[in-house]
């Protein structure tokens, strides 16, 4: 009887090899890069992906896609392109490759993205592939910042096909080191109330919290659980007063996660600055001064003139003078004093701060738009403080 022969075991690996990159696009004093634009286009600096060149070209206004691109185009929308450059070879070579754009507000963390789900071809005849359709004008405004744009567009380059045989490596290794989870964590401990030692009760509802972590957050929940001056028999339940339970529980999520609180559920607008409003006042009381931040930049964008003078009344009790200086300069750049004074929320101005009235008649009598306004050389007989 024959012997049997020995059997060997062989394995190989087909892999595909990429690179990844991130450019993230800048645009300082975007309204006048808007009038001041030729072309009605802006675009980055070349950066390099995968050993090849790119640029982000973005179009306010909307752009003609290719006629190869087969894409609607809307002009109702801005438009957002990934460009394949020559670099300094002078020549391109047809590369493939996927996309991803962001639009991000910097302050807030606000942001809107679009991926291109397939694999694109880049080449001499094609050197670009985008969106016709971003982001929608009406809601551009929630993503400017201090008349600042911020778009990221990330890039996977497929390089090429390598087959290799299977081979043990016990050195070299690219460690992937995963993202930080401990926000997620401490969201995770607030809505266990594991381990919790204090609650709050704010009016019905019962809010249960850590002290170490309210003291750590917050100068005041340290003074208040910490502090020499505390009532030691009400530190292990406190009422809160003058504040609703969502915001309270919205105020509890900052501390504990550093992020702004989603308001998914708030459907209207309106509802969405009253609940910011009501947070800028928690993050007042309670000392938060970067929530406090996130809070004024999200109304310092979305000013209008039925609400601007509670706006400015809030900034003033509430000492957030970017706030204030933004609604004062959105009055009289858009020469609505007339309109403005005539509204209810003036009336509360007045009551409530009428130092702040009285700031923003002085620096209206001192711009040339509302000078523009005198009648026979006089202001316009307007009530300041009567």
């Amino acid at each position: 009887m024959a012997s049997e022969s020995p059997r060997t075991w062989s394995a190989s690996v087909s892999a595909v090899e990429t690179a990844h990159g991130t450019h993230s696009f800048r645009i300082a004093r975007y309204s006048l890069h808007k009038k001041a634009s030729v072309n009605k286009c802006f675009y980055s600096a070349v950066f390099t992906v995968g050993g090849h060149d790119w640029r982000i070209r973005y179009c306010p206004d909307g752009a003609e896609p290719p006629m190869t691109m087969i894409v609607n185009s809307s002009y109702d929308s801005d438009s957002v392109f990934l460009e394949l450059t020559a670099g300094d070879g002078g020549k391109l070579v047809e590369v493939r490759a996927t996309y991803g754009f962001r639009m991000v507000n910097p302050v807030t963390g606000i942001s809107y993205s679009r991926n291109d789900s397939g694999l694109q071809v880049f080449h001499s005849n094609r050197r670009s592939h985008g969106f016709t359709m971003f982001v929608r004008k009406v809601e551009q405004h929630k993503y400017l910042q201090d008349d600042c744009l911020v778009i990221e567009c990330d890039v996977m380059v497929v390089k090429e096909l390598q087959v290799k045989e299977a081979t043990c490596v016990t050195s070299g290794f690219d460690i992937q080191v995963p993202p930080s989870d401990l926000s997620h964590d401490l969201r995770k401990l607030l809505e266990s109330e594991e381990e919790a030692d204090v609650k709050f009760k704010v009016k019905e509802e019962v809010f249960h919290a850590h002290k170490i972590v309210l003291a750590m957050r917050s100068p005041v929940f340290k003074a208040e659980l910490y502090g020499p001056m505390r009532d030691k028999g009400m530190v292990e339940s406190i009422t809160i007063q003058g504040m609703d339970p969502a915001v309270f529980k919205g105020l509890l999520h900052f501390i504990y996660t550093d992020r702004f609180p989603r308001m998914d559920d708030l459907v209207e607008d309106e509802e969405q600055q009253d609940m910011v409003k009501h947070l800028l006042v928690a993050a007042d009381r309670y000392g938060m001064e970067r929530l406090k931040s996130m809070c004024e930049g999200i109304l310092c964008s979305n000013l209008d003139v039925e609400s601007v003078a509670y706006t400015m009344a809030l900034a003033g009790q509430h000492h957030c003078s970017k706030l204030k200086s933004a609604c004062i300069e959105f009055i009289i750049n858009s020469n609505l004093m007339d309109v403005v004074v005539a509204s209810q929320g003036y009336e509360h101005l007045k009551r409530a701060c009428p130092d702040v009235a009285v700031e923003l008649w002085e620096n209206s009598a001192k711009s040339p738009i509302t000078r523009s306004s005198c009648i026979g050389g006089q202001l316009m007989n307007y009530p300041i403080l009567n």
